[in-house]
């Protein structure tokens, strides 16, 4: 079967986009594997599918899939693309949508100068709702890695972030570390592992090693986790510019109960179609609710 897709980025953060508002389509493990390989597939970070709203007051839902192939609850940079996707292809007229994630409720808006702003939702602390083992809540904890004890700041965007603060992203051990906080055992669904170097109260670098993907070029609840973590610890004031290697992001946040909110570029790379090895399978359905 042949899989028409949209390839887009978010500050170097890559997607393909698939639209299943008419026809739903169920991807296997190896088929997501497939898209995002670099070599054998499309390329990308993440597989992203717009489908119908399936509850009223929202207007799309919204899944996630990382390049191993597995599904996942949120992504910040996917966010904006699909808000620009949806748009773009004329499946919503709407310049401000609520989608639905397996997380709750985003609502992802085209701003006039071509940039996306996404209310991310409210961060969330207790460490059972990240999921992190821990004793009670704090604002930070020490974590062993491998023998080494790591100082990091956990947070929930809809996804688990453990967040550490660094001298230089540039030689922090992203690649070699990130894997191992990854798969901590103290992070049961597995975690996002940001390094941040604070470069002034409201600018910093950020490198993100993320749960199935590796490290990206930017993660945008990365991003927003970063900023949240850096504010608790009195080393950041909103708003907050992030430099990654791939863009720019920007961050507002007005504190403890408030929502995130992030800004930045939503783009078209090109579109074309993929002939899936074993297919994917499509059944009809019925006629997308109104966007």
């Amino acid at each position: 079967m042949k899989l028409r897709f949209t390839k887009m980025q978010g500050a170097g953060n890559d997607f393909v986009v698939i639209d299943a508002t008419r026809n739903p389509i169920e991807l296997t493990r190896d088929e997501v594997q497939r898209l995002c390989d670099r070599r054998f597939g499309v390329g990308c970070d993440q597989v992203l599918i717009a489908e119908s709203a399936r509850h009223p007051g929202t207007d799309f839902y919204y899944r996630i899939y990382n390049a191993d192939g597995g599904e996942v609850q949120q992504c910040g940079n996917g966010a904006r693309c699909f808000a620009r996707f949806v748009h773009d292809h004329g499946l919503t007229a709407k310049l401000e949508i609520r989608v639905e994630t397996v997380s709750g409720v985003i609502a992802p808006r085209l701003e006039a100068d071509g940039t996306v702003t996404v209310d991310m939702g409210v961060p969330e602390f207790e460490p059972a709702r990240i999921p992190f083992t821990a004793p009670a809540r704090a604002l930070t904890y020490p974590l062993d890695v491998n023998g080494t004890i790591r100082e990091i700041g956990a947070v929930s965007m809809g996804n688990p972030h453990a967040v550490q603060v660094v001298q230089s992203v540039d030689t922090a051990p992203v690649t070699t570390e990130g894997p191992l906080i990854e798969r901590h055992a103290r992070f049961p669904e597995r975690v996002n592992a940001g390094y941040m170097q604070v470069v002034d109260r409201r600018t910093i670098r950020l490198r993100v090693f993320e749960r199935g993907s590796g490290e990206t070029l930017a993660c945008g609840t990365g991003a927003c986790a970063a900023v949240v973590s850096g504010i608790q610890r009195g080393l950041l004031e909103s708003p907050v510019q992030v430099h990654t290697r791939g863009g720019d992001l920007g961050i507002r946040w007005d504190g403890e109960g408030s929502p995130v909110f992030m800004t930045g570029a939503a783009v078209t790379v090109f579109e074309g179609e993929i002939e899936l090895q074993q297919g994917a399978v499509a059944t009809p359905s019925p006629a997308p609710m109104t966007a």
